[in-house]
């Protein structure tokens, strides 16, 4: 069977990523003939072209993400590709043959379903890997910048770990928003968050990064903070106090800690939680409106076509272990028909 043939025809065994314990990325094994997935009720069926990989998804195989699978489980929960089935109660669906950008369970494999109303079409002239962070990446950073974050012109932001997904993301849009952007990464990612546009980039592991950032600003408007246990205390102090912002999005290097006492005696400072997908379920408008806005941006070119490195599935495990530790640089996807 030729590959536009095959492409063509919906399968009923597809190749997936199975997460089979709570042991990390060593136990995700590929296999061949797991059950196709069928569309419930508020779902697409989704012929999936390219999967992301996210930091969630290495929590997910350590069994700390919560609420996340038990094993064995297909992994992965974002992706973009063809509309080939519509289950019950979507309401207008889309066209069959559509693509589009989204999350769901079950990402790392030939076929997934998606909840239907968390979709974007795949911006026009885009491929499926291009779109990749949509909904995801791109959609945390605007979130973290603006609702949660309230970044205004000329304000001082502090995006850690900014060679990522998010973090590339996040440097662009501050950017934009007229702010001036200190960023953490390894030295050997420099170059690639200058070239995003951040205004200095310093070594998120130096000893003296407090004082660094503190001698460079006098103190700093809002702070991006997804790394955790290893930059968290840094963020606090380098906050201005009352005034200033610390939106947290995860914990890469573990879970840090924070009292009332540290609020009340020693950082003053405003902590916001950001969980995109919670989001997306508790405050529906405000989400959809993040997507309207990064539809606008898109229009306006703000938004470019991502440029994610792409894998073919059977290296996922590999992918995962280079991500948990810290040697992948912007996006990073799998393509589950290589």
């Amino acid at each position: 069977m030729g590959n536009n043939e095959r492409r063509n025809t919906v399968e009923p065994t597809v190749r997936a990523l199975v997460q089979q314990s709570r042991r990390g990325p060593r136990d995700l094994t590929l296999t061949t003939d797991r059950r196709r997935p069928a569309p419930g009720p508020g779902e697409y069926l989704i012929r999936v072209g390219a999967a992301g990989v996210n930091f969630a998804d290495v929590m997910q195989t350590h069994g700390t993400y919560a609420g996340g699978p038990q094993a064995p489980y297909v992994a992965g929960f974002e992706a973009a590709g063809e509309i080939v089935g519509v289950g019950p109660d979507v309401g207008t669906p889309l066209r069959l043959g559509t693509h589009v950008v989204g999350a769901g369970p079950g990402a790392f494999a030939q076929y997934m379903t998606m909840p239907a109303a968390g979709v974007l079409p795949v911006p026009s002239g885009w491929s499926d890997a291009e779109a990749l962070g949509l909904v995801l990446n791109w959609a945390t950073a605007l979130a973290a910048l603006r609702p949660l974050g309230g970044i205004r012109a000329g304000e001082v932001v502090l995006v850690h770990a900014a060679a990522g997904g998010v973090g590339q993301a996040a440097v662009r849009l501050a950017r934009h928003y007229g702010a001036r952007v200190i960023a953490t990464a390894s030295p050997e990612k420099h170059r690639t968050v200058e070239a995003l546009g951040a205004d200095e980039v310093l070594d998120g592991r130096r000893p003296d990064l407090a004082e660094e950032i503190t001698r460079l600003t006098g103190g700093v408007d809002l702070v991006l903070e997804s790394v955790g246990r290893a930059t968290f205390r840094t963020s606090l102090s380098v906050a201005k106090p009352f005034a200033g912002r610390v939106v947290v999005f995860g914990a890469a290097s573990g879970d840090a800690t924070l009292t009332t006492h540290d609020l009340v005696f020693t950082h003053q400072v405003q902590v916001k939680g950001l969980h995109i997908g919670a989001l997306a379920v508790a405050a529906p408008s405000l989400y959809r409106s993040l997507l309207a806005e990064l539809e606008d941006l898109i229009a306006h070119g703000v938004y470019p076509p991502g440029t994610p490195h792409v894998h073919p599935l059977a290296e996922g495990p590999a992918v995962l272990r280079q991500l948990e530790t810290g040697r992948t640089q912007g996006k990073v996807a799998l393509d589950p028909w290589l």
